[in-house]
């Protein structure tokens, strides 16, 4: 062994033999420095490494110390250069680690930190959509076009469409995409189009959860969100979301409310065609509206093909069915229109219906989401709307007729059958005239009310205050402003243009709208009960001035348009009443589907008090005031009336089949105050028979064209058909005797003296027309039947002043009866006076003397 320590050819420290060069070439060159550093390490290693020998030169280089056991590890030489800047792989390697411990920890961290939020309140805004019955639209109200679906109300063509166009492997790609991110990011910087890279769940996330800004904090939320939403939530439950708040252009949220405003349509009636102009939208809503942005076309049909294309290559879509599709244009954007037009009048009584029957509140329906699909018929509204204009408004000359601009209208129209509200006018236009004129309450009914107190009457099986029943050949007194009898207080109401029309039948009384027959038949019933019947019929308790007083029977009560159609459609069914209803259905956010009240109708009176009064009514079209009714064309029924200083004028009329009321209102545009229509539409004045009469003849010939016409299938009270004796006629009445059923002294009344208003034979001989004859005092053919219209009995021999003329009355003086012809069953004198009986055509002649007292009418 040598002095070294080492066997002569074995490898040195560096593990090469001798003679071999070392690490590096240059370290034969540099004797200095390092090598004499090494050298004074070598000799100063401690003696129990006495196995290791001092580095000795090779070649000119210095060797390291031999490891322990005789291996050794010589030291890296120094990087020089630019090798100097390079990491070193350990660097790497390193610093990769590092790098994904930090990603790592910042991804559990960011994922325990961020949760996920509440809605926005931009993807919770949603519009009420208010429907006709065939679920076309009225109106929507609300700030956001938005109307939230659920994934079985959008087409599968039209699901299969968005997803060929944002995200074609949505339902097996997890919740974020970081390849597709970079992919977009570099697509954006090499000018290939705006791409956004994000998934369906993170474009979810954005429109519902945060926001449309374009923030690196935003995006950071959206990431991790996404990977929670998706842990929590279904693929369907996320698309729907997706659908659903989506932008689409032309203010349109969501595909539902897309679907509506660029092709007239809903969601689930979406084609592939048409679903995949929508997807193309999505990507740049503004750009790619054909209709506003022409020039733009040609971008949006290719991306309509990208879309289609997408769709036949995931196999939603036969190449076949591709091939033969051409680009679906949308029809031309519609200008918002809000409330105008009867849109305005018809939500507001959509929500004050709601809100009054429970259903839902105005806070409930301010949050929006609601479809409400109405009872109300297009087709009949349209028609309500067209025949308004045609009788009516067209013909106003508001530039040069001062009259003419008060002139207001509303009307509604029920199926009596389903009492389903089927057509509403409100007015001109909601803008305009802000009140809704079909559900106000400010103007008197008129003479609409009194088919009411003559279905009372049948009702209550009511009789006269001689005791004869009511029925429709009652014969009553319709003398001018005639004082009631059988009332505590004093009324003696006006008729119409101050006619007297004496002796006359409550049927002729309602085709003529004699106020004086049916103010007397309403205290012969009892106002009170007249009440209970309008009620029972339709009318609000809470109707204003709907009270118990003879001018009940005149129309003094506020009722509404609605109202009275309503009690109208309980007269043309029969009698069987339902509380109207205006909605049909009701949904929130797609599904929900909200509790309407249980439809209950009821026998509200007697089918033979309904149909009596349908059969006198039916005599007011054929014969009466309302003859322009007949324009309809239908078996009809109605009655006109007029308010109090003719700022109203009305006709209420039925067919089998539809139960429509039309008021024309006077009231100033500036002040609101009501307003008389003397004058409108060049007229004297406007009555029921007139503008009011001819509206509801157009509209109902128009609503009910092509259906079946049915006519009247009447029950009649007993006796209604049977024409009444004439009280004072002699060949009904025993001489010298009272036709009163109660039993009084003949010639007087049980009651006090209470008229009857329209019984002849009544001793003061009125004149009719021809002025006073003479005649043979003789023996009465007939006592009195009636009463005094004083309100009392004056004493026999006494002296009843009365009027002379038409319907007027002579007096009777204890002096000579002078006889006369009275009329048919004329009155003849009983007590010995004078009675300047009058000629008013046919009757009998007075010969003779008798007894009794009272008011009579020749």
């Amino acid at each position: 062994m040598s002095a070294t320590g080492r066997t002569p050819g074995a490898p040195g420290p560096t593990g090469k033999a001798p003679g071999t060069p070392g690490p590096s070439s240059n370290a034969t060159a540099d004797p200095t420095g390092d090598q004499r550093r090494t050298g004074a390490l070598a000799a100063a290693a401690p003696a129990s490494a006495s196995a290791s020998t001092p580095a000795t030169a090779t070649a000119g280089a210095a060797a390291p110390a031999p490891t322990p056991g005789g291996k050794g590890k010589g030291k890296r030489p120094k990087r020089r250069g630019l090798r100097r800047l390079l990491p070193t792989w350990r660097m790497l390697l390193g610093g990769f680690i590092t790098v994904v411990l930090l990603v790592i920890g910042a991804f559990f961290v960011g994922y325990s930190l961020v949760k996920i939020p509440s809605a926005n309140a931009l993807a919770m805004k949603q519009a009420n959509v208010y429907l006709y019955a065939d679920g076309s639209e009225i109106a929507r109200d609300g700030d956001i076009n938005r109307e939230n679906v659920t994934l079985a109300q959008i087409s599968k063509d039209a699901q299969h469409a968005v997803l060929a166009a944002e995200d074609r492997d949505f339902y097996t790609e997890s919740a974020v995409d970081p390849v597709a991110m970079l992919r977009a990011g570099w697509n954006t910087a090499t000018g290939k189009g705006k791409q956004s890279g994000s998934t369906i769940t993170q474009q979810y996330v954005k429109n519902y959860y945060l926001g449309q800004e374009q923030t690196v904090t935003r995006k950071v939320k959206e990431f991790f969100i996404a990977i929670k939403l998706d842990r929590s939530k279904s693929k369907d439950d996320i698309l729907e979301g997706y659908l659903n708040t989506s932008f689409f252009g032309r203010n349109a949220y969501g595909i539902q409310a897309a679907a509506r405003a660029y092709y007239g349509m809903d969601a689930k009636d979406l084609d592939p065609a048409r679903a995949a102009y929508l997807a193309a939208l999505v990507n740049a809503p503004s750009e790619y509206d054909v209709v506003a942005h022409p020039e733009n076309k040609g971008a949006a049909v290719a991306r309509w093909n990208y879309v289609l294309d997408g769709m036949v290559k995931k196999g939603w879509l036969s190449a076949s069915e591709r091939a033969g599709m051409t680009f679906p244009m949308p029809k031309e954007a519609t200008v918002p229109t809000g409330m105008s037009g009867q849109r305005g009048y018809i939500v507001r009584a959509v929500k004050d219906y709601l809100d009054k029957n429970d259903i839902l509140s105005e806070q409930e329906l301010a949050a929006g989401g609601y479809r409400i699909t109405t009872t109300l018929q297009k087709s009949k509204q349209d028609a309500f709307v067209k025949a308004v204009d045609d009788q009516l408004m067209s013909k106003l000359d508001k530039k040069n007729n001062t009259v003419d601009r008060y002139v207001r209208a509303g009307g509604a129209a029920i199926d009596p059958k389903t009492d389903q509200v089927v057509a509403m006018y409100g007015g001109i236009d909601y803008v305009q005239q802000y009140t809704n004129n079909a559900t106000r309450r400010d103007f008197q009914v008129g003479s609409t009310f009194k088919p009411f107190v003559l279905a009372s009457a049948v009702q209550n099986g009511s009789r006269t205050q001689d005791g004869r029943p009511i029925t429709p050949n009652t014969v009553y007194d319709g003398t001018n402003k005639r004082p009631v009898r059988g009332w505590t207080g004093y009324y003696a109401p006006e008729n119409e243009d101050q006619h007297s029309y004496g002796n006359i039948t409550v049927r002729e009384a309602t085709d003529k709208s004699v106020n004086a027959v049916y103010a007397q038949m309403a205290v012969d019933v009892g106002s009170g009960k007249v009440k209970d019947t309008a009620i029972d019929l339709g009318l609000p308790t809470d109707t204003p001035e709907l009270i118990g007083s003879p001018s009940i029977a005149l129309g003094v009560a506020r009722a509404s348009v609605l109202d009275m159609a309503q009690a109208y459609a309980t007269l043309a069914d029969h009698g069987r009443h339902g509380t109207y209803t205006i909605i049909k259905k009701i949904t929130k956010d797609g599904s929900h589907v909200v509790d309407l009240p249980e439809r209950a109708a009821s026998q509200a009176i007697p089918r033979e008090a309904a149909d009596t009064t349908t059969s006198v009514l039916r005599s007011v079209v054929e014969n009466g005031t309302a003859t322009a009714a007949q324009a309809a064309g239908r078996p009809a029924a109605g009655k006109t009336g007029t308010a109090e200083e003719d700022t109203a004028a009305w006709f209420a009329g039925y067919t089998p089949d539809l139960a429509t009321v039309v008021s024309v209102m006077g009231q100033d545009p500036q002040t609101a105050a009501h307003k008389s229509l003397y004058g409108a539409l060049g007229l004297e004045r406007i009555n029921g028979g007139g503008a009011p009469a001819e509206i509801w003849a157009q509209f109902t010939r128009d609503a009910l064209k092509g259906t079946p016409v049915h006519d009247f299938d009447l029950q009649l009270q007993a006796g209604a058909d049977k024409v009444q004796p004439i009280p004072g006629d002699s060949t009904s009445q025993t001489p010298g005797a009272g036709e009163s059923s109660t039993g009084d002294t003949p010639g007087t009344d049980a009651t006090g003296g209470q008229d009857t208003q329209g019984q002849q034979g009544q001793d003061q001989g009125q004149t009719q027309g021809q002025g006073q004859t003479g005649g043979t005092p003789g023996t009465g053919t007939a006592g009195t039947a009636g009463d005094t219209a004083g309100g009392g009995t004056p004493p026999t021999g006494g002296t009843d002043t009365g009027s002379t003329g038409n319907g007027g009355s002579t007096p009777t003086t204890g002096g000579t009866d002078a006889g006369g012809t009275a009329g048919n069953g004329g009155s003849t004198p009983t007590t010995g006076g004078t009675d300047a009986g009058g000629t008013a055509g046919p009757g009998g002649t007075a010969t003779g003397p008798g007894t009794g007292t009272g008011d009579g009418n020749g």
